[in-house]
């Protein structure tokens, strides 16, 4: 088992261009391969791994066949902190023998697993390599297929594979100055499981005030189900304090009168380049 740090940012397909030509352009970057991968996701029919908060695939890249589970993990100071099991398999088939090594042997009938969505990319890896730190930066661009259905997916993923785990939110925040990025809690195959009808989340409104990471939560959830998004300005009382501590009290005001007045992410991050500067930023300092 190993754990897995990293950051994920979704961006539309122009702006991922310009992020692929940013990182590229750094002085501690170096072009890695690029490969195409192919990511089958398994199941039960009652969705009983997706209920578990865990995600089971084999990936197909370069002649080699991989089987990984994932579980959710935590969301901190930005990034995603997974625990993540890996075999390399002979074949494309699923080994459920590899799966008793696992928790998901006391939570689920393994016997029941079966193909529930495809996550299908080409992805282009770019090292950067500080004195202190190794990062893999992941760009990747393809579509998400379920049930007869598809949706886009480009995203660039910041992986810590050595070193100071507060380079990841140096770097993306670097990247999100320069290009149109949006911070996605949901993950892959948390879109696979809802274009398959298995992941029906919804949005809550509340008077409340919000967390910082449930704020940026329900943006994901507002993104993933292409809804708009509204919030209350009680609800956004901590968001506002941090967004001025961390001096970007500028793009709070421009951000803040489209959460309360109900508009989708991509308009939002369209309207404001800078939104994912600012998520980055309450992220880490919350």
């Amino acid at each position: 088992m190993a754990t897995e740090l990293e950051i994920k940012l979704t961006l539309s397909e122009p702006s991922q261009t310009k992020a692929l030509e940013w990182l590229l352009a750094q002085s501690e970057a170096c072009e890695g391969p690029g490969k195409v991968l192919i990511n089958r996701y398994y199941d039960t029919p009652g969705a009983a791994l997706n209920r578990a908060k865990a995600a089971l695939r084999v990936r197909e890249a370069g002649g080699r066949c991989i089987q990984t589970l994932k579980t959710q993990g935590e969301f901190v100071d930005g990034a995603h902190r997974r625990e993540e099991w890996e075999w390399e398999l002979p074949s494309a088939d699923l080994d459920l023998s590899l799966l008793e090594q696992t928790p998901l042997r006391d939570q689920l009938d393994l016997s029941e697993l079966q193909l529930v969505f495809e996550t299908n990319f080409r992805r282009q890896i770019v090292m950067l390599n500080t004195s202190d730190t190794v990062i893999e930066v992941a760009v990747d661009s393809g579509e998400i297929v379920g049930s007869g259905a598809a949706r886009p997916l480009y995203e660039v993923e910041f992986e810590l594979k050595s070193g100071n785990p507060e380079s990841l939110i140096v770097w993306a925040a670097a990247l999100a100055r320069d290009v149109p990025v949006f911070l996605n809690l949901v993950s892959k195959a948390e879109q696979g499981y809802h274009l398959a009808g298995i992941h029906q989340p919804t949005l809550v409104q509340s008077a409340e005030a919000l967390s910082v990471t449930g704020f940026l939560h329900q943006l994901s959830l507002a993104w993933l189900l292409q809804e708009p998004v509204v919030f209350s300005a009680d609800s956004l009382q901590v968001v506002q304090r941090v967004a001025g501590e961390v001096n970007l009290k500028d793009v709070w005001g421009q951000l803040m009168p489209e959460l309360v007045d109900g508009v989708t992410v991509p308009d939002m991050i369209q309207r404001i380049p800078q939104m994912g500067e600012l998520q980055l930023a309450i992220a880490s300092a919350s």
